[in-house]
């Protein structure tokens, strides 16, 4: 259930390398040979001035290269509904998502700040179609399921950086140590989308963009304390010129004391609970200048020191159960872009060129572990890459580009890495502002495996006097193995394959979203469906090995494994007056194993939200998030059988008031009714929780 065992090298040497790629990060733009970049590091999220000349939507828009020196936009031909908004995920370039046919979910710094969520997985636990499955408390090993698609079929982007680990034996990312502080935004993007985005996109993008520098100089601080030994800390100082943008950020997240073990599992081996503890340190930057009219600079960069002391498993007693002696964990990320943009033709062809660098260490100390007590890893990814916007037809944009990654794994005495190559190319167009469509594909060539070609259409309607959005998309995904999938061997009884293929998987989606009332009220549906085929499982090979004294079967890595998944997603949406705004979401999810026709575990056939914002004065603001989540099956803990796990109904509230324009205070309560609950099974969730502090930002 935590995270595998890991292997890396030495701390000098490896700190030192960090500061050097760093340093490299930032200056290879300006010398690199073209490569990929399927978001911007700092796109353009603000909607430009327009001229109001007709009631129907405006076409998308691309981004300006520079700031005030950058040439200016060309006028779009009306003016956006008040609920309407920019994305970027869907196209890689910023869109009015009133436009784009793909399901996305916004989450801005605002929410965050008005729910005072502190960490992703908070953040995300409300998102249709999204669940989270974290192990316990702060810091513990989280993963996501899209659409019902495996943990490791969501691809996850930091100011476009993709952070999944090498090292991890499925290379997801472990969103659990991601602090929210300097989130400008999320956002959830669903369904295949490997034509724009390459390999582990099956379920979906989870884009994540960190704040920018805007305006006059302003530094913010923030503290917190409360329940389960908590103690937060942020600081910040951002701020933009003319020429140039800037923003420092600092967060601290602990938790000292928060019980995660269930006590009837302590209870049969004769065990006390120890509670979990986690501290995380999150330093990220975020710059950005225009060197000419022309041309621009941006450079991003992350490092997370996190420790967590957790109560592991002890397979050395019988039966199995909690350990008598906290694990540890302490994990290093450090995750950086350098870009440089140039715009050409008056900013008819804009060109991206950047350099991805990203680099997981994690150590583990398990006192009671098969093959010693510490065990360490190390997975890094380096990626160059191009990509060009160009607008020479208007209502027509198309993109380009291309890349080189190279990823690399470490455990121990065995270091793997592999190649990947891609290129692409994306269609967006317009016609009448009222038909939208997006079409793209994409070929990716791996040095062990080979070519593996992607694509995806969505189209979208706005109906005339309605305004019903009709949408739809049809796509392909597919997932690249592992570099542990492929060599890493457990002899005698498990061996790697370097032979495995990718998974893949087809899908596609459909609905509609009506907006009502002048636009106060929106509701919507999508029906959506995945078939996922060439599933990387461990099969038994024929032969026996007899090393214990008994038989067991040898088992090998092998392409064998179906799955289908299927559902909806249903939201509405109102503002009764300009101070309360109500949503509410709903989603159904059928995913199943094709092979055993069993569901799969994990994936609860219903969840549901509701979320409330309530501005009754100025500096007063309250608001209020209901979530519940069906029963599903899930395997026990230790022993790993198939079980079916309680649903739960969690409320959370959260309210701050404005003293003046420089301080806030702040207050929440999470669990309001101490529901209890374990997600997944085995694991206690938070119980009942009163947090508060105060936010000073210099105006």
């Amino acid at each position: 259930m935590r995270s595998s065992p890991r292997a890396a090298g030495q701390a000098a040497r490896r700190h030192c390398w960090l500061a050097s790629t760093a340093l490299t990060s930032l200056l290879l733009p300006l010398f690199s040979p073209p490569a990929l970049a399927q978001q911007s590091a700092s796109p353009d999220i603000e909607l430009s001035e327009v001229n109001v000349t007709s009631p129907p939507r405006p076409r998308a828009l691309a981004p300006a290269p520079s700031r005030e020196s950058a040439p200016a936009p060309r006028p779009v031909t009306a003016a956006p509904a008040a609920s309407d908004q920019i994305v970027v995920s869907p196209t890689a370039v910023p869109t009015l998502e009133s436009t784009v046919a793909s399901s996305v979910t916004v989450i801005t710094s605002q929410q965050l700040e008005q729910q005072q969520r502190r960490t992703a997985p908070d953040a995300l636990s409300t998102v249709p179609g999204v669940n989270i499955v974290q192990t316990g408390g702060p810091g513990g090993q989280t993963s996501i399921f899209l659409r019902g698609t495996n943990s490791n079929h969501t691809k996850f982007l930091i100011d476009g950086i993709d952070v999944s680990d090498p090292s991890n034996p499925n290379r997801s990312f472990d969103l659990g140590q991601l602090l929210a502080n300097d989130i400008e935004r999320i956002e959830v993007l669903r369904g295949p989308q490997s034509g724009l985005y390459g390999a582990d996109a099956l379920g979906g993008v989870v884009s994540v963009i960190t704040k920018k520098g805007e305006g006059p100089p302003k530094f913010t601080v923030m503290t917190e304390g409360g329940s389960f030994a908590t103690f937060n800390s942020a600081a910040s100082l951002s701020g933009s010129d003319a020429d140039y943008n800037y923003s420092f950020n600092l967060g601290n997240f602990h938790s000292g004391s928060t019980p995660v073990t269930p006590l009837d599992l302590l209870t049969k081996v004769g065990r006390a609970r120890i509670n979990d503890s986690y501290d995380n340190v999150t330093a990220s930057t975020k710059l950005g200048a225009d060197l000419s009219e022309t041309f621009t600079v941006n450079f991003v960069g992350r490092y997370t020191d996190a420790k967590l002391r957790f109560t592991g498993d002890d397979f050395n007693i019988f039966p199995a159960g909690p350990a008598d002696k906290q694990s540890t964990q302490v994990v290093h990320k450090f995750f950086t872009r350098g870009e440089g943009v140039w715009s050409l033709f008056d900013g008819r062809f804009t060109n991206y060129f950047g350099v991805n660098f990203s680099d997981h260490w994690n150590w583990n100390f398990d006192p009671n572990g098969f093959n010693g007590p510490v065990s360490v890893n190390h997975g890094d990814r380096i990626r160059y890459d191009w990509r060009g916007v160009i607008n020479a037809l208007p209502g027509h944009t198309v993109i380009v580009g291309a890349s080189d990654e190279t990823e690399t794994f470490q455990q121990g005495t065995l270091s793997k890495s592999a190649e990947t190559k891609g290129t692409f190319i994306e269609l967006q167009s317009e016609f009448a502002k009222r038909f939208f469509i997006v079409a793209n594909g994409r070929v990716d060539d791996d040095e062990f495996f080979g070519t593996h070609t992607t694509y995806r259409v969505a189209p979208a309607v706005l109906v005339p006097w309605t305004e019903t959005k009709l949408k739809a998309s049809y796509g392909t995904a597919f997932k690249a193995p592992t570099l542990t999938q492929k060599f890493l061997d457990f002899p005698p009884t498990f061996f790697a394959n370097p032979n495995l293929q990718p998974e893949s998987s087809i899908g596609y989606d459909y609905g509609f979203e009506q907006p009502i009332w002048h636009d106060r009220a929106r509701f919507g549906v999508t029906w959506y469906s995945n078939h996922i085929s060439n599933l990387i499982m461990a099969a038994p090979t024929g032969r026996i090995d007899n090393t214990f004294g008994f038989p067991i079967p040898i088992l090998q890595n092998t392409n064998i494994g179906r799955a289908r998944t299927s559902g909806l997603e249903a939201f509405a949406a109102v503002n009764p007056t300009d101070r309360i705004k109500l949503r509410g979401d709903y989603t159904f999810t059928r995913a199943i194993d094709i092979d055993q026709g069993l569901e799969l575990l994990r994936r609860p056939r219903h969840k549901a939200s509701l979320t409330a914002l309530w501005n009754p004065t100025d500096p007063v603001t309250v608001s209020a998030t209901v979530l519940h989540v069906s029963k599903w099956f899930d395997g026990s803990r230790p022993d790993f059988n198939r079980i079916t796990q309680s649903g739960y109904t969690v409320v959370n509230v959260a309210g701050e008031y404005k003293m003046s324009n420089n301080f806030t205070t702040f207050a929440r309560i999470d669990n309001l009714f101490n529901e209890h609950y374990q997600n997944p099974s085995g694991f206690d969730r938070p119980g009942f929780g009163i947090f508060g502090g105060v936010r000073y930002t210099s105006r």
